[in-house]
Formats: C-alpha cells, structure tokens, sequence
C-alpha cells in the first residue's frame, strides 16, 4: 500500500488495527556518471519498495530523497550528515509508534507497527546502524525500555542479488532502464574496472571510494563499472530477483 494512496481516517484505523510493516526507503542524490540521472539511488529503491509493499501488503512511506554522499565531492552531492539521517529516520519511527503505541505486559513491551529501511546507497551504512543501536536503547514517550518501538529491520537491496553491484554501471544502468526513460545511453561510458587491479588495489580502491572526495580519485568520470552493456531485460531480472529474495526475508 503505497502512502500516496491513503487518507487520514484509513491510514488510522490501518496502523492500529492489526500488526503492520511500515517500508521507509532512504536513497540519496548524488552524481551517477553523465548517462545516468542524481535521482537514480532514490529512483531504484523507490521502484523495490513499491513492489515489495504489493507483494507483501506493507505500507509504503515516500522516500527519504536525501543521503550521506560526501564522498562524491566535487561531483554533484547533495549530502546530508549521518547524524542528520539518523535523527529524522527516528523521528518518523517514534512518531508511528505514538500513532499505534506498544503494550506492556510483565515487563515486555509488544508493539503492533514493525519497520523496514529500505537502503538505497551504501554511504548511508553508518548512520542506519547508529540507528538500529539507538533505537534499542531510548526509551519511548511511554517511558517503556529496551526496544519500545517495534522490530525494525534494515536492508540494502543489493545484498539481495547474485551479481556484483557497482555504481553507475552495469547493474544500476540496467535496474534503471528497467524503470526510467532518462537513461541517456549514448553518454554511458566505462569506468573503474576492478578486474583490471590487483587484490591490493582493489582493496585500497574500495576504502578510499568511501571517504570524503574519495569516489572521483578512483573513479574519474564517476562510473564503478561498464555500463555500455546494460539492458532493460536485465535490469527487469535484477528487479526481480531482489523483490523475491527481500520478500522471503521480510516473511520469514
């Protein structure tokens, strides 16, 4: 159930009715080579989420556009800071669980509402665990301890597929032209290609790709990958893939 489609009274009467999952995707904004658009993070978990909710029956809140993407400066990074993330993430969570508060019974809070993060972009990582531990360890405006809140769960989407993700290339070219018409193809170019270091490189590679102005130093054009062969048919089969395996998780 996507968010866009509900109303004050259903919204209500839904989340207090009977357990519920909340999604709450998170993307980010930031530079995705010349082919692909700064929205694509965002774009590809908004797209999971939607399909993912239908599958399960969750509800769907709209997406967190912004993320923590330092790491692309100077190239385009609309960049929050990851304690910034942190705080309006918990911020929405606390507010559900006032909507539909848990109950303490001998000692043990229950909670109706369970919650899923959604991770559009790895540099978002850290404050989604610094999340996680805060959230275990705040007390609710009910004054109940340890965990008050409901369950919450955090997955980023490319955990859930086999092929290697990359930024910008193969993968995420093709997840968009499986869901957008703005992939501009004809300015898709390769670029860091790991096969082609060796293991001590490819390890320096992948640390300094995630500290601030990190990313261009290993990747010029800002391309982890080849995007020259990306296709909509595979991008459909990624798609698939990941809201199938996601779906198991979430229902196991």
């Amino acid at each position: 159930m996507d968010a866009s489609e509900l109303y004050d009274p259903e919204f209500r009467k839904l989340i207090k009715s009977k357990k519920q999952t909340v999604i709450i995707p998170v993307g980010s904004l930031e530079q995705h080579g010349a082919h692909l658009p700064i929205t694509t993070d965002s774009d590809i978990v908004t797209e999971i989420a939607s399909r993912l909710g239908k599958k399960c029956g969750f509800i769907v809140l709209p997406t967190i556009n912004y993320g923590v993407s330092y790491e692309h400066h100077p190239l385009t990074n609309i960049n929050i800071a990851d304690y910034n993330l942190e705080k309006i993430l918990f911020n929405i969570i606390t507010s559900l669980f006032e909507m539909a508060p848990g109950k303490q019974t001998r000692g043990k809070v229950t909670s109706k509402l369970s919650y899923i993060i959604l991770n559009g972009h790895h540099g978002n990582a850290e404050a989604l665990a610094n999340l996680e531990a805060k959230l275990q360890n705040t007390p609710n405006p009910k004054g109940f301890p340890h965990a008050p809140y409901g369950k919450l769960r955090v997955y980023s989407y490319w955990h859930f597929m086999e092929h290697e993700f990359d930024h910008a290339g193969f993968v995420e070219t093709s997840l968009m032209l499986a869901i957008s018409d703005k992939v501009r193809m004809k300015k898709a170019k390769k670029g860091l290609i790991m096969e082609n270091l060796s293991k001590l490189e490819q390890s320096a590679a992948k640390k300094l790709s995630t500290e601030w102005a990190g990313f261009p130093k290993v990747a010029k054009n800002g391309v982890w990958g080849d995007p020259t062969k990306a296709t909509k048919k595979d991008g459909e089969k990624f798609l698939a893939e990941i809201v199938r395996n996601l779906a198991k998780e979430c229902q196991s």
